[in-house]
């Protein structure tokens, strides 16, 4: 198991507890302290639980304030309960000694996991999980707590691929899905896709549906890969399935962002594909979400003025957890957060950095301005240069769709503009575009946050996927 720092759930987890304390004005019970920290702390068989009990006790040891919290807690208040359940080892050893359900997927190149969660809400089991990033896979394990970390692995897929199964959880496995990084496109090339070098990776993809056979594939890629299509399906046909593929564009799924993407989805049960993405398009949202239903909602904040202070929680600039004072609710946020009822603490909504410039830049620019803008072109920094950087800049507009979310926003959120507020979006806010639920949590420096938001699919997109294929394969039980 690879070191990961629990710095960062005792610092949630006290947040939170003082949010809960400072809410409900619970009563301190030295019975309930110590009950609440037994669930805590509970040992488990599981390498990743049982480290964080470890680390847990040593920050209690440490930390009064957050040993005492524990007395006001009361795990039968379903809403105090909602909010810890991934931090206490009991409940997540609890979840994984439930009857294990029949459909399962192993997610090859997983990232922060949006793919995945699309099939966990349609009720599907994580077989096998796997990711090359370290940050992605302490994102993972954390958000599916239901899950032995002996299936979630930090690792290169070229190291596992020609033992795969030895790695299941389960061997009859009903889809792999997976977006495996490419480069290799050019038509021109007389090289197949499968053995141009820089594909090593999307090869290992098409080695493991070889190995472990699984009734369907899910294969996500940028845009580019349609100039090898062909080639990829011949790749699949090679291997016993069935294939098909489109563009998909994730406005078009009630999410509030212009992002296409092309799918490929291939079975082994003959089944026609074509049929599979007539009903996955029968899903489609004909009314446009806009930016504004995605994160008006969210506390306003300033971006901050201090350069590497990102551990630090303020009323002004946010943080990693802070509580959350607007209950306003609608279709959109009801949809990616499963009908819950919103929490009373928000994860992840922390502006970043800015000197004083693009601050200034930011408070001239009116909705939909760019880097050419006349308002700013006596600070414009690549004023000689507007040409090239006239997207330098963007200022999102609030009754729009957003631009597409790409993991550019580590290096800066020039091109993502809040509306309305002097600052680039928060991880929250680019976590809310990509339909994550409010309750997903981002383990991870700062920067590596929007890293994996920004490689993600749309877990909505994810889970009008999985339920059509969750009705072909209650036929075939």
């Amino acid at each position: 198991m690879f070191k990961i720092n629990y710095k960062s759930d005792y610092i949630e987890l006290k947040e939170i507890l003082k949010i809960i304390n400072q809410e409900y004005k619970m009563k301190y019970s030295e019975k309930k302290e110590k009950e609440n920290i037994s669930l805590l702390c509970q040992e488990s068989e599981d390498v990743y639980l049982n480290n964080r009990s470890k680390e847990y006790i040593n920050f209690l040891e440490e930390d009064n304030q957050f040993k005492k919290l524990f007395g006001t807690l009361d795990l039968e208040n379903k809403d105090h309960y909602n909010l810890v359940k991934k931090y206490f080892n009991s409940f997540c050893n609890l979840e994984r000694k439930k009857e294990r359900k029949k459909n399962n997927f192993i997610d090859l190149f997983c990232g922060a996991g949006g793919l995945s969660l699309g099939f966990v809400q349609e009720g599907y089991n994580v077989n096998f999980a796997c990711d090359f990033e370290k940050a992605c896979i302490e994102t993972y394990l954390f958000n599916h707590p239901n899950t032995n970390s002996e299936y979630i692995k930090l690792v290169d897929i070229k190291e596992i691929e020609h033992n795969i199964l030895n790695f299941l959880s389960n061997k009859e496995v009903s889809v792999v899905i997976g977006g495996p990084p490419c480069q290799g496109f050019s038509i021109a090339n007389q090289q197949r896709v499968i053995d141009d070098p820089r594909n090593e990776l999307y090869k290992s993809y098409v080695n493991v549906v070889r190995q472990v056979k699984p009734k369907f594939f899910v294969m996500e890629n940028v845009k580019g890969m349609l100039k090898v299509a062909n080639q990829v399906v011949e790749d699949f046909e090679n291997i016993g399935y069935k294939v098909v593929y489109k563009i998909l564009n994730a406005k078009d799924f009630g999410i509030p962002q212009n992002r296409e993407r092309l799918i490929f989805i291939g079975n082994r049960i003959n089944i026609e594909n074509n049929k599979i993405f007539e009903k996955i398009e029968k899903s489609r949202v004909y009314k446009t979400i806009t930016l504004r239903e995605a994160i008006s909602d969210l506390k306003i904040l300033e971006a901050s003025r201090l350069k590497n202070k990102t551990n630090i929680i303020s009323e002004k600039t946010g943080g990693i957890v802070i509580k959350n004072k607007n209950f306003n609710n609608n279709d959109y946020l009801s949809s990616i957060n499963l009908n819950e009822l919103k929490s009373i603490v928000t994860f992840n909504h922390q502006a970043r950095y800015n000197n004083d410039r693009d601050i200034e830049i930011f408070s001239r620019l009116n909705q939909g301005d760019k880097s050419d803008d006349s308002k700013i072109a006596d600070i414009m920094p690549y004023q000689n240069r507007s040409h090239i950087f006239k997207d330098k800049y963007y200022k999102l507009i609030y009754d729009n769709i957003c631009k597409t979310i790409t993991a550019h926003m580590k290096f800066d959120c020039n091109m993502y503009i809040h509306p309305t507020q002097a600052r680039g979006l928060t991880p929250r806010e680019a976590a809310r575009v990509q339909s994550y639920p409010d309750d997903y949590v981002f383990k991870g420096t700062f920067t590596k946050t929007y890293m994996q938001i920004g490689n993600s699919v749309p877990p909505l997109l994810g889970r009008k996927i999985a339920r059509v294929l969750k009705k072909y394969l209650k036929e075939e039980i």
